[in-house]
């Protein structure tokens, strides 16, 4: 699949669907490369008559990574922000939204709509905040607003995602079971994936690019980001905001607090989904991106 030369990095991309399709952006989460949209998930957009574009974001799977930047120094970049600094960052998420904003036009594509999950839900309405010109419709999933008050993380979940995890190189066992346990922990409890799947997928991913510190970098980035509520409540594109009500990594309060701030939002929660994409909600989530893009 092609690199795109983009904003000053490289982006890896891939486009199915047709070329009169309609044209979708799906911008995945911290640490997760592409692959996290699964081909069956996106063989349905394409039914749905989609042209799907999706993307690595820069320093994950096989775009630019940014090893020469080192590790971030989280209690630095919070205290940088706490104290109104700029802090000292490899790459923010306005560089990731500026990103597919680039890949857009790299592509020829004028507008499109987009879609994120997670860290790439916050990209989304980053690129249509600073990038309106590009963007159709919006469609955030498990996100929220950068409010600062918004309740965090339960304790379970934070420590599946930030704990180290074993060297791939020195214990291939090791990880891929660590990435194992995440995904059980922050997943739909109404919606378990089979543990074969879940290793099956760590497996793939990890074969296909292993690079553990892009997740700092893009998780740095997240803790720098800004709220965005008052920059959203200016948009004019239609947004689907979509939440599992059992998310326990980013809590539907979020998903909630982003569409009390978007002019043009439908709310649509799903309950039982934790943070990720089990097939059983699938048609959920088409169906809120088909209505958001109805509406553009």
């Amino acid at each position: 699949m092609p690199t795109a030369q983009v904003n000053g990095t490289d982006i890896w991309y891939d486009v199915i669907g047709p070329e009169d399709g309609k044209p979708i952006l799906l911008i995945s989460g911290v640490g997760t490369q592409s692959t996290r949209w699964k081909a069956d998930f996106v063989d349905r957009l394409v039914a749905r008559g989609y042209r799907t574009i999706k993307m690595d974001n820069r320093d994950i799977g096989l775009s630019r990574k940014y090893t020469d930047h080192g590790l971030p120094d989280f209690k630095q970049v919070l205290a940088d922000k706490a104290a109104g600094k700029t802090p000292d960052l490899a790459y923010t998420l306005s560089d990731m939204a500026a990103d597919g904003a680039a890949l857009l036009d790299h592509l020829g594509i004028d507008k499109a709509h987009i879609c994120g999950f997670s860290m790439g839900g916050m990209i989304v309405q980053l690129m249509a905040i600073e990038h309106p010109d590009k963007v159709l419709s919006m469609t955030t999933v498990m996100s929220n607003t950068g409010n600062p008050d918004l309740p965090k993380a339960t304790d379970a979940a934070m420590a599946a995602l930030t704990r180290p995890r074993p060297d791939a190189l020195k214990d291939r066992e090791g990880f891929i079971a660590s990435r194992v346990a995440t995904d059980q922990v922050i997943g739909s409890p109404a919606y378990p994936v089979p543990e074969a799947e879940l290793r099956a997928a760590a497996e793939a991913d990890l074969d296909r690019s292993y690079h553990p510190t892009g997740f700092a970098r893009q998780y740095a980035a997240i803790l720098a980001t800004r709220d965005r509520r008052a920059e959203l409540r200016n948009l004019t594109m239609p947004v689907s905001v979509i939440h599992g009500t059992d998310d326990p990594l980013v809590p539907v309060t979020g998903g909630r607090d982003t569409a009390a701030n978007c002019p043009i939002a439908e709310m649509i929660e799903i309950e039982g989904m934790g943070h990720n994409f089990p097939v059983e909600v699938y048609d959920r989530v088409l169906d809120g991106i088909d209505r958001a893009v109805s509406r553009a």
